[in-house]
C-alpha cells in the first residue's frame, strides 16, 4: 500500500477522522487526488488550488497542503465536479485531477457510491474502503490547464465601513450596506 503527500495510509485516515469527524470515501478518495496533483506540480513552487465541489475535496486539501479557505490559496467554484486543480499561483498553469467515471468498471462499490446509484445504507461501506485503497490513482484522470484570470491571485478584502442598518462592520464594496441589511438573510 502506498502512501498519500508522504503519510501511511493509515495516518491519512486518523487525520480525516480528526479533522473530518469520520471516515468519508470522498475524503479518502481525495487524498490520492491531492498526492497525484502534488506530485505533478513543480517543486519549489508555490501554487493555490481550486476545488470543484464544495463536498469532501477542499478537507482533503486543507489536511494535506497549507492551503486553505481561510488564507486564500484554496478556492471553491462549486460546479458539482469531484475535481480539483493546483495551480501556479502567479501565472495559473498546473494541473486538473478528476474521479474518473469511466475507470471505475473494476470498482463497482466505489462506481455505485459515486453515481449514487445505491443509498448510503445499501452501500457495503467496508467494501467501498477497500475498493478505494484498493484502486488508489488508477480511478483518477488528469489534466494540464490554465485558470482563468479571475481565479489568479488573492481576493483583496478592500476598505470597511460600518453598516448604517445595523451597525456591524463589512466591505464597502458590497454597496452602502451590508448584505444582510440588502436582504441577504442568514437566520430566521
Amino acid at each position: 500500500m502506498g502512501t498519500i503527500c508522504g503519510h501511511s495510509i493509515d495516518e491519512y485516515i486518523g487525520m480525516i477522522r480528526d479533522f473530518h469527524g469520520h471516515l468519508a470515501p470522498g475524503l479518502l478518495i481525495g487524498g490520492f487526488m491531492v498526492d497525484l496533483a502534488t506530485k505533478n506540480m513543480p517543486a519549489g513552487e508555490f501554487y493555490d488550488v481550486l476545488c470543484e465541489t464544495a463536498t469532501c475535496l477542499p478537507d482533503a486539501v486543507q489536511i494535506l497542503t497549507p492551503c486553505t479557505y481561510g488564507n486564500g490559496w484554496l478556492k471553491v467554484v462549486n460546479v458539482g465536479r469531484f475535481a480539483v486543480a493546483f495551480f501556479e499561483k502567479y501565472t495559473g498553469a498546473g494541473v486538473r485531477v478528476h474521479l474518473d467515471a469511466m475507470k471505475l468498471d473494476e470498482y463497482p462499490e466505489i462506481r455505485n457510491w459515486f453515481l449514487k446509484l445505491k443509498t448510503k445504507q445499501e452501500q457495503d461501506k467496508d467494501r467501498l474502503i477497500h475498493e478505494i485503497l484498493t484502486a488508489e490513482s488508477r480511478i483518477l484522470g488528469m489534466s494540464p490547464v490554465q485558470i482563468v484570470e479571475e481565479l489568479i491571485g488573492k481576493i483583496k478584502g478592500g476598505k470597511i465601513f460600518l453598516c448604517p442598518g445595523c451597525g456591524e462592520a463589512y466591505p464597502v464594496k458590497d454597496g452602502d450596506r451590508c448584505l444582510a441589511c440588502q436582504g441577504t438573510h442568514l437566520y430566521r
